[in-house]
């Protein structure tokens, strides 16, 4: 073999030698795998309202504002009345007498059992108990007739248990007479006690 032959034989024997010290074609570089794609919450299944209609949580109730608070109303007229009113309204009965009499009847006693009841619930009235007469007799008489009957029903509520420093009595005899006719009818009627409320 000639020198130029071997030389060429020894370069390629190199070339090769290098080639497989090299080894083989690499692999290519793999990219790292990929971030799986980010996957969306589970929506929560809800029945959709019918047409028109909210939820509660769409539009809240509104707040109903408290209604105003009213004064209280009393349900007793007679303790609002002035004393003129509580006269004029009769909350307390009068009571009539016989001819020339001061003694009650049964029908006087009932009515001074309902004007007690009446004195027991308002007990800061102070009443005047007038005595009252027909038009009949002499003023002295009748001033003097008056009285007794005055005295007569102040008497008998003060029995029935009203205190007596509430009851004053006063005579105006034939002065005031409640019918001012000139018959028997007229005279029954101012025959009579009747009571004023003067305080409360």
């Amino acid at each position: 073999m000639s020198l130029a032959t071997l030389s060429r034989v020894l370069t390629l024997a190199v070339v090769l030698a290098a080639a497989a010290a090299c080894g083989g074609p690499k692999d290519p570089v793999m990219p790292p795998p990929a971030a799986p794609p980010p996957v969306d919450p589970p929506r929560p299944t809800t029945t959709a309202p019918p047409s028109g209609a909210t939820t509660a949580a769409a539009r809240p109730d509104p707040v109903t504002p408290l209604p105003p608070v009213a004064p209280p109303v009393t349900s007793d007229p007679l303790a609002a009345m002035s004393l003129d009113d509580v006269n004029r309204s009769a909350a307390l009965k009068p009571v009539f007498f016989a001819l020339d009499g001061d003694q009650l009847d049964e029908a006087a006693r009932l009515v001074l059992a309902e004007n007690f009841q009446v004195l027991k619930k308002y007990a800061n009235w102070v009443v005047t108990v007038e005595g009252h007469c027909d038009e009949r007799g002499s003023a002295e008489y009748n001033l003097a007739l008056g009285d007794r009957r005055a005295q007569s029903a102040r008497s008998y509520l003060i029995s029935l248990g009203v205190p007596a420093e509430r009851l004053r009595i006063v005579s105006y005899g034939k002065e005031f007479p409640f019918d001012p006719g000139h018959d028997e009818g007229a005279w029954t009627k101012n025959r009579r006690a009747q009571f004023m409320v003067t305080a409360k």
